[in-house]
C-alpha cells in the first residue's frame, strides 16, 4: 500500500542529531554523537595527511552538528579540527583531521541514564607506548619527580585536561569553589628522564636501561577517580558532579605520597575523560599494585542520608540492601561511560569473576577497617564497620581493593562539604592514614 505524501514525509525524515561532546585525553580522544534514534554510519581513513572521515545516514545538519567543530581544542592530542558538511541526499559527513596516525574505535551504544542514543569516535594513537615506561624510568632515575609523559591506550597516566568537552558549555568545570586548578602534575611518580648528577648537571638517562636497586621495593598504591567523561557520576543539588570531586581528591591523595620513595603512586585517571571498569583493574593488575583504592562519592534517593563509607568485595552477596544497591549502581558506569563491547577481554572478565578471592578480601576488609577509623575522625560514618557488595572495579584477584565513599553528594550539607577544599584534604589525609598504618602492619609481599 502506498503512503499518502505526508507520510512518506514523516517515514523519510530526516534524524536530528541532538547533542555533540568531545572529550580529549593523552590516553584518547572521544567524540560522541547523541541521537533519539540510532544512527547508521560507515567511517573510513584519507591519507596524506591524515583524516578520519564519518558518514552519518539519514541526518541533518542542526545546531549540533555545526558547532562541533567549535568544540576541538587546539591542546587536543590527535584532531587537529573537524569539518561538517552534507555529502550527499540524507548523509552528513564529519571529517576529522588528525595531527597523527590513530587507529580508532567506531561503535554505538543504546539508551542509558539520561543519554539517548550515541556513536562514540574513540581516538587512540596507532603506536601506543608501553604502559609499564614510566615504572621503567622510575627504576633508572628514582622516585618524587615527573616520568615521562604517557600517550598510550593502556597508559596510567594522563595529561590533565579542562573538565569537560573543548568549547562545551553544558560540561565546562564548576565554579572555583568546588575544585582546585590543576598544577600539571602527571598521575604517576617518578623521575623524567634526566635527573641531575653530583655536579648538578643535566644527565641523560635512557627510559630502556634498567638498573639494579639496593633499595627496598617501593609499595605501590593505585588510586582509581571513579567515573568521567560520559560518566558524570551522582550530581548534587548544586550541580557538583561525583567525577569532578573525586578527581580532586585522588590528586590530593598522590600528592601526599609523592617525594616518599617507600611510595610509588599512580591514579587511572588524571583527566576528565572515561575508563571502563575492567580496564581500571587490568591497569592496577598491571602496575603489580600492593593496593587499589577506588574514590567516590555516595548518593540516595532521600536527600537525609549521610556518611562516609568503605566497602570491600563480597564473594557471597551484600551485607546490606543498601550496598547491593551501590554496587548495582557503581556497576552500570560502563552502560553510562559508553563501553565498546566488540574490544572486551572476555578471558580478562572471565579471571576477574572466577578465581577465588578469599585472601584478597580479607586484606581488604582489614585496609577498609583503617581507612574508615580515619575517615572518622573527618566525617560521621554511614555505617561502623566495613560493608561488602559484589563491586565490579574491586575484583583484582591478587590486589587488596577498597571503595571509599567520601560522603553522600545528594545530601545538601555533604555537597558543600564536598566542595570545599579543607574538608577535600582532610580527606585526603584520612585515607593516607589509613594506608599507611594498613602497611604499617601489613608488609607489602614479595615480588620479583
Amino acid at each position: 500500500m502506498a503512503l499518502s505524501p505526508l507520510l512518506a514525509r514523516e517515514a523519510y525524515a530526516a534524524t536530528r542529531v541532538s547533542s555533540t561532546r568531545v572529550w580529549p585525553a593523552s590516553e584518547y580522544t572521544r567524540v560522541t554523537f547523541e541521537s533519539p534514534v540510532a544512527l547508521k554510519y560507515q567511517h573510513f581513513f584519507v591519507k596524506d595527511p591524515e583524516r578520519l572521515v564519518l558518514d552519518i545516514e539519514n541526518v541533518e545538519l542542526g545546531p549540533a552538528l555545526r558547532e562541533l567543530a567549535a568544540k576541538i581544542g587546539t591542546g587536543d592530542p590527535y584532531v587537529q579540527s573537524v569539518r561538517v558538511g552534507i555529502n550527499r541526499t540524507n548523509v552528513i559527513r564529519v571529517v576529522l583531521d588528525l595531527k597523527t596516525e590513530v587507529k580508532p574505535q567506531v561503535f554505538a551504544v543504546p539508551p542509558a541514564g539520561e543519554f539517548g542514543h550515541r556513536l562514540m569516535l574513540d581516538i587512540y594513537p596507532a603506536k601506543p607506548q608501553d604502559p609499564m615506561l614510566a615504572l621503567l624510568n622510575e627504576d633508572v632515575a628514582g622516585f618524587g619527580k615527573n616520568p615521562l609523559p604517557q600517550n598510550s591506550n593502556d597508559s596510567i597516566a594522563s595529561r590533565p585536561q579542562q573538565d569537560g568537552p573543548v568549547g562545551s558549555p553544558e560540561n565546562k568545570s564548576k565554579p572555583a569553589d568546588s575544585l582546585p586548578a590543576t598544577d600539571g602534575k602527571s598521575s604517576v611518580a617518578g623521575n623524567s628522564s634526566t635527573d641531575k648528577g653530583p655536579a648538578g648537571k643535566s644527565e641523560n638517562k635512557s627510559a630502556a636501561v634498567v638498573t639494579s636497586r639496593k633499595t627496598p621495593r617501593p609499595i605501590v598504591v593505585v588510586f582509581d577517580p571513579g567515573h568521567g567523561g560520559e560518566d558524570p557520576g551522582a550530581v548534587g543539588r548544586r550541580g557538583t558532579r561525583e567525577k569532578d570531586v573525586v578527581l580532586t581528591i585522588a590528586r590530593k591523595l598522590k600528592e601526599k605520597f609523592d617525594g616518599d620513595a617507600q611510595y610509588r603512586v599512580a591514579l587511572t585517571r588524571d583527566a576528565d575523560y572515561f575508563v571502563p571498569l575492567d580496564h581500571r583493574v587490568a591497569r592496577a593488575r598491571k602496575l603489580r599494585a600492593d593496593l587499589f583504592v577506588s574514590v567516590h562519592a555516595d548518593a540516595f534517593v532521600q536527600p537525609q542520608a549521610n556518611g562516609s563509607s568503605v566497602f570491600a568485595l563480597s564473594e557471597r552477596g551484600a551485607t546490606s540492601t543498601a550496598a547491593k544497591w551501590l554496587a548495582t549502581r557503581e556497576n552500570e558506569a560502563d552502560l553510562i561511560g559508553g563501553v565498546n563491547l566488540k574490544t572486551r577481554d572476555g578471558f580478562l572478565a572471565r579471571t576477574l569473576l572466577d578465581l577465588s578471592q578469599t585472601a584478597q578480601i580479607n586484606d581488604s576488609l582489614k585496609l577498609g577497617k583503617l581507612v574508615l577509623a580515619e575517615l572518622g575522625e573527618v566525617n560521621r560514618l554511614h555505617k561502623a564497620s566495613v560493608e561488602q557488595a559484589g563491586f565490579a572495579v574491586l575484583k583484582a584477584p591478587d590486589i587488596p581493593s577498597i571503595l571509599v565513599e567520601t560522603a553522600f553528594i545528594s545530601n545538601p550539607d555533604e555537597e558543600k562539604k564536598l566542595r570545599d577544599r579543607a574538608y577535600q584534604d582532610k580527606m585526603a589525609d584520612a585515607i593516607s592514614d589509613g594506608i599507611r598504618r594498613y602497611f604499617a602492619k601489613n608488609p607489602a609481599l614479595a615480588r620479583v
